[in-house]
């Protein structure tokens, strides 16, 4: 029986199952991609970004039939995949348009004169392994750039989102890609790590856990193959200080329970000063208690079901291990009764280092509030995780906010806003929250060549003797 399966997990009942991938096919997609390599690398840059324009206004055009099928097979409520498409359309097009530019040359002022110069080229074809919990999104921020620069794709998608994979690869090849420069693959994990080492393949991105990270970069090392990891997050949320607590609450809120809390860089531990720490568990509580998990292809819907049951069960067990060690629930706490793998919006306090909500990343509708004295122990406890994606700081002080902002080892801090993501803005972190970079000029960078051309300056011709 396949892996590769839609169930709604709003239901719980599986919608279709998909043929998983032969060796005999991976061995055929990994020819096919090795070859359109050379064709798609010649390419003229301008027909390169025609397709990737194409492309953007095709997911604009298909919005709301993208949209149903990720409500349909991870939870996504509706208005929230809508946004996500539009998300994908804006980075294609930034490729499009800017791809182009970043791939000029770069004059380089060499001592002893002469030219040099660096140019950017593609380095072949590439794996990408995606998650689900951003369908379209996450496939995006790797293929648009990567595409536009001349590598080959083949795609592993998340094995719950088969129609979502189908989707994108459709869109490519409506949109005039040539057949074999996007590959997708509906592979086994031992299959992919026979991929990655395959001597056709030159690099590889994975959107995922820690745990998968490990994998695909030991594999990717011991093979000296470029590696993108974009891991997991667990995001402070530090509030200096707020005029308008209302508004801060809002944007907390909304940072934590946006895609039901299944985001890498969702805010997921406040850390609050002591003198706003009451005011603020309080609204908090009030608000996430009101967020109701309905059917998320009710337009009206602001929060769906957790990704699958076995989701749901796992971030239940860390709620309960919090509880049973002395931790404090103001709201929600574990499973709604019933189909589908909804989970009640939970806050938690009290939460200590002997916890599982402590060091480990929640994925799902749970938040951790912790009260402290100052900016330094805010600093502090921001940065004892071993994970370093993105953060937030709120102060009515701008400059007060920038200087804590400058002291948390992550790879992003957003100031009085939750952490955000647009196609001209970097995307990466820090420590075990992954490896590299990914969207602006930086995504174009990490599979390129960035090859040296010198042509030295002509020697004075020696007078004849």
């Amino acid at each position: 029986m396949s892996s590769y399966k839609s169930v709604n997990p709003a239901t719980g009942k599986t919608v279709q199952e998909f043929h998983s991938a032969t060796d005999a096919d991976i061995e055929s997609t990994l020819q096919r991609s090795h070859a359109a390599f050379a064709s798609w690398r010649a390419t003229e840059v301008t027909e390169r970004s025609r397709i990737l324009t194409k492309v953007a206004a095709l997911y604009s055009e298909r919005k709301e039939e993208l949209a149903a099928i990720i409500t349909l097979e991870m939870g996504k409520p509706v208005r929230e995949a809508q946004g996500e498409v539009e998300l994908v359309a804006s980075i294609y097009s930034y490729y499009a348009t800017q791809g182009p530019r970043f791939m000029e040359d770069e004059e380089l002022d060499a001592v002893g004169g002469g030219e040099a110069v660096i140019r950017t080229e593609p380095i072949g074809s590439l794996v990408g392994i995606m998650p689900w919990n951003y369908p379209y999104y996450q496939v995006a921020r790797f293929a648009a750039p990567n595409l536009m620069l001349g590598n080959t794709v083949l795609l592993k998608h998340a094995e719950n989102c088969p129609q979502s994979a189908l989707a994108i690869e459709q869109i490519f090849k409506d949109a005039g890609l040539p057949e074999d420069a996007y590959i997708n693959i509906f592979a086994s994990k031992e299959q992919i790590a026979d991929m990655i080492a395959d001597p056709r393949i030159q690099g590889v991105s994975l959107t995922g856990s820690e745990r998968a990270g490990s994998a695909v970069g030991e594999i990717a090392g011991r093979n000296l193959k470029r590696y993108v990891l974009e891991l997991g997050g667990s995001d402070p949320f530090i509030v200096l200080d707020s005029d308008d607590m209302d508004s801060t609450v809002k944007a907390a809120v909304a940072g934590r329970m946006g895609n039901a809390g299944q985001a890498c860089t969702a805010s997921k531990r406040f850390i609050v000063q002591e003198d706003y720490y009451q005011e603020f568990v309080e609204k908090f509580t009030a608000r996430a208690a009101a967020l109701q998990p309905g059917d998320p292809s009710d337009p009206a819907t602001r929060m769906g079901p957790l990704s699958s049951q076995s989701a749901a069960d796992g971030l239940g067990e860390q709620i309960d291990d919090a509880v049973a060690k002395g931790a404090t629930v103001h709201t929600g706490g574990g499973k709604v009764d019933g189909p589908g793998s909804y989970f009640t919006p939970t806050v938690l306090t009290g939460v200590t280092p002997d916890m599982r909500a402590y060091s480990e990343e929640l994925f799902g509708p749970a938040a951790v509030i912790y009260k402290v004295a100052n900016a330094d122990e805010a600093v502090d406890l921001a940065n004892a995780s071993p994970f370093g994606l993105g953060g937030s700081v709120f102060s009515a002080s701008a400059d007060k906010a920038k200087e804590v902002a400058s002291r948390l080892d992550t790879g992003m801090v957003w100031i009085n806003s939750v952490t955000g993501t647009q196609a001209d803005l970097p995307f990466g972190g820090v420590k075990r929250s992954g490896v590299g970079r990914e969207l602006a000029k930086f995504g174009m960078n990490e599979f390129a060549n960035k090859k040296l051309i010198r042509l030295p300056a002509a020697r004075p011709a020696r007078p004849a003797s």
